[in-house]
């Protein structure tokens, strides 16, 4: 009896093959999301009742007689199509199993015809249950398991006479209830790794529309910040100006300003000056930079002839405003083109470099430290008067701390040289200039801060 027993599992677990592998193919059907979600439409589950149903007869007919009854897989298709689309579909293809089997006769026909319907049936209860969805593994391994054992006692208690009814389910109950289970098990898998699959497609295609809609976002926020930069320069006699700003992201906290400060300007002859780097990268960076250079440009109207009073005015509002321990490094000057006075302020930035017509440099160091640091910090103005000639070169560490792929950095040995070397081209051309040879300096090595240049050369 063992090696019958063998021979049938093995019979069956090839033929439950065939009913997978066919079952498989209808997993890639187009039609088979509506399946997934729930919500097959009515042509849909005909389709499902007719698939499974023929699978259900495909089970009977390719199954073998042994004492009289069918060794089969015939309950796995109607068992499936109730897992996957609820008790009409599982009831249909139960239903028509059972009306074929009916027709094969045989002193086992009603219970197992009966077993057929009620293994689609169950399985679309089990659907109902799961609130339209395909039982796990477990679940649906297990009811594979009860249903073919239900199927055996049934066998005992309607089919006569009762010893050969017994001598079949010794014989056939082991191969059909692992056959099945073994089925479901394969299947239930496949219909996992297909739930997987399309939830990963949906958590992609959120992730992509999230990724889409936050470019548009930088994208919309790198055009607004670039709005605050100066499109042209203020024109000031006797001095050629320039200025330009290159972001390592879209967005960032570096940013320059030129600041008119004459009420009525019939002729402008002051401006301020600012160039500023604020702690941090990206989003939070920008929106500090957008609050300090608004307020310091209101600031810088309030006290035109005071740098100093602007900028610590608007070091007391930033630091109430600056709850995340952001600060800002500053450099703030009025330029009067009549007298050619520099009057700065340096807040813990970067010192601009003055380059003498005869080939000396100097630096503007710091008058106080960083704004929004300290509220009770106090700044106080330093003065230059430029003669002609002379070049002052604004920046901040994006420049002089840029890095090439050996970890070295620009510096500001190398900033003095191309300012040394480029000292009779004008502003733009000077800039560009320095911005070249540190893109070169760097080579491939991908920015990672922002620059900002600034360059006034007194003619």
């Amino acid at each position: 009896m063992a090696t019958t027993i063998l021979s049938s599992l093995i019979v069956l677990l090839q033929l439950m093959c065939v009913i997978i592998v066919a079952a498989y193919l209808l997993t890639r059907s187009r039609f088979f999301p509506e399946v997934l979600e729930g919500r097959p439409s009515v042509k849909v589950q005909a389709i499902l009742i007719i698939f499974f149903g023929a699978l259900s007869v495909y089970g009977t007919v390719a199954g073998f007689e042994v004492n009289g009854a069918f060794i089969n897989v015939r309950d796995l298709g109607p068992m499936l199509a109730g897992l996957l689309g609820g008790p009409v579909i599982g009831l249909g293809a139960g239903l028509i199993g059972a009306i074929h089997r009916l027709s094969v006769g045989g002193f086992t026909v009603y219970s197992c015809s009966l077993a057929t319907v009620l293994a689609g049936l169950f399985g679309g209860l089990i659907w109902l249950a799961r609130k339209r969805k395909f039982a796990g593994i477990t679940i649906a391994v297990i009811f594979a398991i009860a249903m073919e054992t239900l199927h055996m006692l049934m066998t005992l208690a309607i089919c006569s006479p009762f010893e050969k009814a017994l001598s079949v389910v010794e014989l056939v109950s082991i191969p059909m209830i692992a056959a099945n289970a073994a089925g479901m098990f394969v299947f239930a898998f496949i219909i996992g790794n297909l739930q997987n699959e399309r939830r990963m497609q949906r958590e992609r295609d959120t992730l992509i529309k999230e990724i889409q809609r936050k470019d548009t976002e930088l994208s919309i926020a790198a055009e607004i910040q670039q709005s605050f930069l100066p499109e042209t320069m203020i024109p000031l006699e006797g001095f050629d100006i320039a200025g330009r700003n290159v972001m390592a992201k879209e967005v960032g906290g570096d940013f320059f300003d030129v600041i008119p400060l004459e009420v009525i300007p019939i002729s402008q002859h002051r401006l301020g000056l600012m160039i500023a780097d604020v702690s941090g990268k990206g989003i939070p960076a920008a929106l500090f930079m957008a609050l300090s250079r608004i307020v310091v440009r209101v600031n810088a109207s309030w006290y035109p002839d005071q740098p100093a009073e602007a900028i610590n005015t608007a070091n007391s509002i930033i630091s109430a405003d600056s709850k995340s321990g952001m600060f800002v490094t500053l450099f703030y000057a009025t330029l009067n083109a009549e007298n050619r006075v520099l009057t700065y302020v340096n807040a813990g930035h970067n010192p601009p470099l003055l380059y003498h017509a005869d080939g000396s440099f100097e630096e503007l160091e710091a008058t106080g430290m960083a704004i929004g640091a300290l509220k009770e910090a106090e700044y106080f103005a330093g003065k230059k008067t430029l003669e002609k000639g002379d070049i002052l070169v604004m920046y901040t560490d994006g420049i002089t701390e840029a890095e090439n792929n050996r970890q070295e950095m620009f510096g500001e040995t190398r900033l003095r040289d191309v300012i040394a070397r480029s000292q009779g081209m004008d502003s733009k051309t000077m800039m560009a200039k320095i911005l070249g040879e540190v893109k070169a300096f760097c080579g491939d090595h991908p920015q990672s801060d922002d620059i900002t240049l600034m360059i006034i050369r007194t003619e």
